[in-house]
């Protein structure tokens, strides 16, 4: 098979396995799921999908396995898996996987089950190369040195997208290093690192991560859509006894993005019609932790439905019209990657003084979203303000 040009990587080389992975119907599909799902209703050319930040990943993990001591057999696993990584998710990405995994108990990384039981064509590829499922599975999962560098720390999975994000969306913030990043990474006591000399470079994925999560990932529109989004595939999957829609997860997660649309058009029509149309919610709160009880900001989705429900009551308005969106604590999983300081491994967190202020920059960006029809917004605010027991002081 000739190389594929790509965007970002220039020409991608890809093994017999590779070329024979991605022919497969279960890795086709990634041609039909956006990677920046409801982000690309804030910026319009990012219209790239989880196919190419696939071959992305595979072609930075090639290279990064050129420089690390790894034998053949382990390297050849790590290569499928790196390209296999993101078939687990489910319509729209990290948009449904909170859905998915309270409905099933596993995340997009999970992919045992879609490796070696439901796509028998995936296993028979692998297992006609001499490959396990079972060990690409854990690969993807994270399991071991060269688990870190599909899904860690220092994984080629970030390092691909926020090179790509930032290509597609026009922004500069995601601009990374990547060559010198897999070049310089090591094995070393079983652990993946960072080589000595390099705790700028690892910073520079730090602040390109917390950039993108303030300007791009969280931008407050694609908070809104994914949320209303998350609704409607709830009442999709007759979570919380909406209307019955004859969808079950299995199928709900094995969709593309536009099966999605198309049955949320039945089953919430008024939803799907505004996330066509970009006709969404607007803002009635958009309240920063100090505003925030403490119990309030740490309730889960049943909770935010219970509170959106009792702002809708007190407001007067349909329930379905009121949305609450508290979103987890900010967490910068990238402090923890481990790099050499005058001989010896240290975690980032401990290496860098610029760790504590991107954390702090993170907390301060953190925000408690209810949404609603632009002309409900005041009565909800000042219900929600009640219900939430939110201090004073409104955006």
């Amino acid at each position: 098979m000739n190389p594929v040009k790509d965007s970002v990587h220039d020409y991608i080389p890809l093994d017999p396995v590779a070329a024979e992975l991605i022919d497969t119907p279960v890795f086709q599909r990634l041609r039909h799921i956006k990677q920046l799902s409801t982000v690309r209703l804030v910026y319009p050319s990012a219209n790239h999908t989880r196919f190419e930040h696939s071959l992305g990943v595979y072609r930075l993990t090639s290279r990064a396995l050129d420089t690390l001591e790894v034998d053949e057999d382990r390297s050849r696993h790590a290569r499928a898996a790196a390209l296999l990584h993101d078939v687990g998710h489910g319509p729209y990405g990290h948009q449904t996987e909170d859905l998915i995994r309270r409905h099933t108990g596993t995340d997009h990384d999970d992919i045992e089950w879609l490796v070696t039981d439901a796509d028998r064509e995936v296993s028979q590829v692998l297992e006609g190369h001499d490959l396990e499922p079972e060990r690409i599975a854990a690969l993807v999962r994270g399991d071991g040195p060269l688990g870190d560098l599909i899904s860690g720390e220092l994984d080629a999975d970030r390092m691909d997208y926020l090179v790509r994000d930032a290509h597609h969306t026009g922004v500069p913030y995601g601009t990374i290093d990547h060559g010198r990043l897999v070049r310089e990474l090591t094995l070393r006591d079983g652990r993946l690192v960072l080589a000595e000399g390099n705790v700028p470079t690892a910073e520079s994925l730090l602040l390109a991560r917390g950039l993108m999560n303030a300007i791009v990932y969280r931008h407050h529109v694609s908070r809104i859509a994914g949320a209303m989004l998350e609704r409607a595939s709830e009442r999709l999957l007759h979570a919380d006894d909406e209307p019955a829609a004859d969808v079950d997860v299995e199928t709900f997660r094995r969709m593309a993005d536009h099966d999605l649309l198309v049955r949320l058009r039945e089953a919430a029509p008024d939803l799907a019609r505004r996330l066509e149309r970009r006709d969404l919610f607007k803002r009635a709160v958009w309240a920063e932790r100090s505003r925030v009880p403490a119990g309030t900001s740490e309730v889960d989705r049943a909770g935010e439905r219970a509170a959106a429900r009792e702002i809708a009551d007190e407001a007067g308005v349909d329930p379905e019209e009121v949305i609450v969106d508290i979103p987890p604590r900010p967490t910068l999983k990238e402090s923890n990657a481990t790099v050499v300081v005058d001989g010896t491994p240290q975690r980032l967190e401990d290496a860098s003084e610029l760790v504590s202020g991107l954390r702090g920059a993170q907390r301060a960006n953190w925000r408690l979203g209810v949404y609603c029809p632009a002309p409900h917004r005041e009565s909800v605010a000042d219900a929600a303000e009640q219900v939430l027991e939110l201090r004073p002081g409104r955006p």
